[in-house]
């Protein structure tokens, strides 16, 4: 069995600070607040025991629903989990902690492929969690998949495929497969991808985030738009599902850990950041949730079926054509508009 490995003297320092506040007292309590099914119990256990706290875990479904429960004055979180665009937009309204590196030693291990791409490449403020690439998957009797968005114009696949019910990632796609960037706020371009996805509107048999899932290994639904953990799961359960990164170019997401500004217990917080970011910690993560953590020391214990996953570990040409979904500022409302439009529209 492996070890974990060694912390630096200023964490050892802190976990037996703690362990100590725990003796005799009441356990502090750590609030986490993460997408479901995002981490691996047993590294929520590991972390109580070294640390002789209480990890509360809360959850979110959107980055919109967490940002607008914090907007809305949420209070308590040690540690939230959003995607990178919204860290952004948090850190620029004053909502996160600065981190201090001197608590977090083990994120001198993040891959740096990954990290020149981030919107925090100092990680001032967050740190990445897991990395995400949006996909598409379908079973056999979709037949003759090929591996583009084009794929949603088939009108012999009317009614069993799904696009995300996701405004960025759905108008993303359209963009990107008609050779534009996935963050375009150019009119003309804008116009076209909304007839893209009206074209796509009429063949898919809805916008869905969860259900998808259960559909695909079902086989109710024969080709879907979704994120690559999610569809690795399902695969798991149904060794017949294809997944393929799209040709055209697709996103690549990075859900981050960050501190809010208020948090409680900002020490704790720091060291569960760092805990995650022990190479046997991320490893387990990874092989739970089946997303990549961008730890360089943690690909060699993965397994190596994980190691050799396309999807996990994708080619340097695929990682070109991949993109960031960026914050627009006021140019968000030109997206909001068009969704509004390609929802209503019959």
């Amino acid at each position: 069995m492996k070890k974990f490995s060694r912390p630096a003297l200023s964490v050892l320092a802190l976990a037996a600070m703690l362990a100590l506040a725990g003796c005799g007292s009441k356990k502090p309590v750590l609030n986490v607040y993460t997408w479901s099914d995002y981490m691996a119990p047993s590294v929520v256990k590991e972390f109580e025991r070294q640390f002789a706290c209480k990890v509360q875990m809360n959850y979110f479904d959107s980055n919109e629903a967490m940002y607008a429960k914090f907007k809305n004055g949420a209070r308590g979180y040690d540690v939230i989990f959003p995607s990178s665009y919204m860290v952004k937009l948090m850190d620029e309204q004053g909502m996160l902690r600065k981190l201090d590196k001197s608590l977090l030693p083990n994120v001198a291990n993040v891959d740096e492929r990954y990290l020149s791409r981030a919107f925090d490449k100092e990680m001032d403020h967050s740190v990445p969690y897991m990395i995400t690439v949006t996909c598409l998957a379908y079973t056999p009797a979709a037949g003759g998949v090929e591996a583009n968005y084009g794929q949603f114009d088939r009108a012999d696949l009317k009614g069993r495929m799904t696009l995300l019910n996701d405004l960025r990632e759905v108008i993303g796609a359209a963009l990107k497969h008609n050779g534009h960037s996935l963050n375009s706020v150019d009119d003309a371009e804008l116009a076209e991808a909304k007839e893209t996805i009206l074209g796509w509107k009429k063949n898919i048999a809805t916008f869905e985030n969860e259900q998808y899932k259960i559909g695909l290994a079902s086989g109710e639904f024969l080709l879907v738009q979704g994120y690559s953990g999610d569809l690795m799961q399902v695969q798991d359960e149904n060794g017949e599902i294809e997944i393929v990164v799209p040709e055209e170019g697709t996103a690549l997401s990075f859900d981050d850990m960050v501190i809010p500004a208020d948090a409680p217990n900002p020490e704790l917080a720091h060291a569960f950041i760092n805990f995650l970011y022990d190479p046997e910690i991320s490893a387990q993560n990874t092989e739970y949730v089946f997303y990549l953590c961008p730890n360089r020391a943690s690909y060699e214990l993965l397994g190596e079926e994980t190691r050799a996953n396309p999807i996990l570990f994708p080619s340097e040409e695929t990682v070109a054509k991949l993109e960031m979904i960026e914050d627009l500022g006021e140019n968000n409302a030109k997206y909001n508009k068009l969704w509004d439009e390609i929802k209503a529209a019959e």
